[in-house]
């Protein structure tokens, strides 16, 4: 593991994606500890495509045209879901000012299906993390999972960071409704769009 790893994976990790957009969403709707939670939970999600990776389930998936698009739009009607759920304000993105434990649970089962039903992220892992596993190497599985646990870590430290900024944020929302109303809006069309963006793209 070297300073293109880690480079790379930064840049992947602060790129906006839907684990973005919902840790911001839950942390402004909920607080710095949904927020945090949410960054666990999505942290939590890309596990199993990390150890398709791994193992090679990624291969039979892209080649599995029919398995593929299932899981695509699988994940493309769960966007969707989030995306008019924020806009009404009901669901797991509701902005309340309470912390129970079923918004809890909630947030941590949304924060994982955003990312288990993606499965870009599979074939991603699948053609990323080989790259940095040196050729001929007698331990590639001890150092490809040497190299997700880190590319984990550093996506819950960034995704956390977004949340407690957020958090930090959240009295001023909570105080504006036509700011909240806006922010919601705003992060409804941002599920939208990636919904849109994961539909057209090829299988």
């Amino acid at each position: 593991m070297g300073p293109t790893f880690l480079l790379t994976s930064l840049i992947v990790v602060l790129l906006p994606g839907a684990g973005t957009i919902y840790t911001l969403a839950a942390a402004l709707g909920r607080g710095a500890r949904a927020g945090v939670l949410a960054a666990l939970a999505c942290t939590v999600g890309i596990v199993p495509h990390l150890l398709a990776a791994i193992t090679g389930l990624a291969a039979l998936l892209q080649a599995s045209g029919v398995a593929f698009a299932a899981l695509k739009y699988a994940g493309v009607a769960y966007l969707l879901y989030l995306a008019w759920g924020t806009w009404r304000d009901t669901g797991s993105l509701r902005l309340e000012p309470s912390q129970s434990p079923r918004s809890v649970a909630r947030v941590l089962a949304a924060g994982v299906t955003v990312n288990l039903l993606n499965p870009k992220l599979t074939v991603f892992f699948f053609a990323f993390l080989p790259q940095f596993v040196p050729a001929g190497s007698a331990h590639a599985l001890p150092h490809m999972l040497i190299l997700s646990a880190v590319f984990m870590a550093m996506t819950f430290v960034v995704f956390a960071a977004y949340a407690v900024v957020a958090g930090t944020l959240r009295d001023r929302v909570l105080s504006s409704a036509t700011l909240m109303r806006r922010l919601r809006r705003v992060f409804a069309v941002g599920f939208a769009g990636l919904a849109a963006r994961l539909a057209v793209e090829p299988s």
